[in-house]
């Protein structure tokens, strides 16, 4: 299994910054990508940004230029993997729950997402 947790939300003004952090514990060299989604009230969750096992990284054009998603290897361990999104120029419309989200393969023909619980960014204008 694979355990995610998210930390770092807040209620900034437009234009500011700030840094949300995932850590992801448990059978994480099954890991294959670490994603952020965001759900808005109203709205459906949406993928935000990515990253994947080997470095690749893609992001919604909504937020392209913006927010930046990073892996910190210096802290990662074999139990243990840290993922943040760095996300600058922030906009009111960046206001939603944001979610960690692992996925990884529990064997070689699947693949299963892990979820975190959220955690709320409120953007003022």
């Amino acid at each position: 299994q694979v355990r995610v947790v998210e930390s770092g939300g807040g209620l900034v003004q437009a234009g500011g910054s700030l840094r949300l952090s995932c850590a992801a514990s448990g059978r994480i060299f099954n890991i294959v990508a670490m994603n952020w989604y965001r759900q808005a009230p109203g709205k459906q969750r949406e993928l935000v940004a990515a990253i994947r096992s080997g470095g690749s990284t893609n992001y919604a054009v909504s937020v392209k230029g913006r927010f930046t998603i990073s892996r910190d290897n210096a802290k990662n361990t074999e139990s243990l993997q840290t993922v943040y999104l760095q996300m600058n120029s922030l906009k009111p419309e960046d206001t939603g729950v944001y979610y960690c989200n692992a996925a990884w393969k529990p064997s070689v023909e699947a693949e299963v997402g892990s979820w975190g619980q959220g955690t709320q960014v409120t953007v003022s204008s």
